[in-house]
């Protein structure tokens, strides 16, 4: 079984109009699941829809209370892509499970978003990548605490040598 827990972020941001006005709105997942043939093994829960800019310790402290209390071994994260490596960085230390974070760089409500081809890449990353910490985005897979979001470039980059 794999948990899923999404917490806001670009994958599911709402634009209103030319003036990027957003709000975070409910999660696509489940459609996007859907889409993709993945019909079980999972389940689904909502732990909060912010913005990762928005997002402080005590947001993090949340999500790793509910990682650790989870059953699933296998746990996938939606997150926006501003602060993820910090929120992989507050996950490290949690044993015996592979938790992978996800996101997107364009809403997925857009029609040109990268959001499905993430969470596809993430969903075989998860069942493939041994117990750790990790961040899957855009065909990369990157270990807490060795990754950074590139602004300029809209990607992230490894910070190892």
């Amino acid at each position: 079984m794999i948990q899923i827990f999404t917490t806001g972020g670009t994958i599911d941001k709402h634009y209103f109009d030319a003036n990027s006005e957003f709000e975070v709105v409910d999660s696509l997942l489940p459609t996007l699941l859907q889409e993709a043939n993945i019909s079980d093994g999972y389940e689904l829960t909502g732990l909060m829809r912010k913005d990762s800019l928005e997002m402080d310790d005590q947001d993090r402290a949340i999500i790793r209370d509910a990682v650790q209390a989870c059953e699933a071994e296998r746990v996938l994260i939606t997150h926006g892509t501003d602060t993820m490596p910090q929120t992989a960085n507050a996950l490290a230390g949690i044993d015996g499970k592979t938790i992978v974070l996800t996101g997107a760089m364009q809403p997925a409500r857009m029609r040109h978003s990268d959001a499905v081809f993430n969470l596809g890449f993430a969903w075989a990353a998860l069942k493939l990548l041994p117990a750790g910490v990790y961040l899957a985005m855009n065909g990369e897979v990157f270990a807490a605490g060795q990754v950074r979001k590139n602004l300029a470039q809209q990607r992230f980059e490894s910070t190892s040598s």
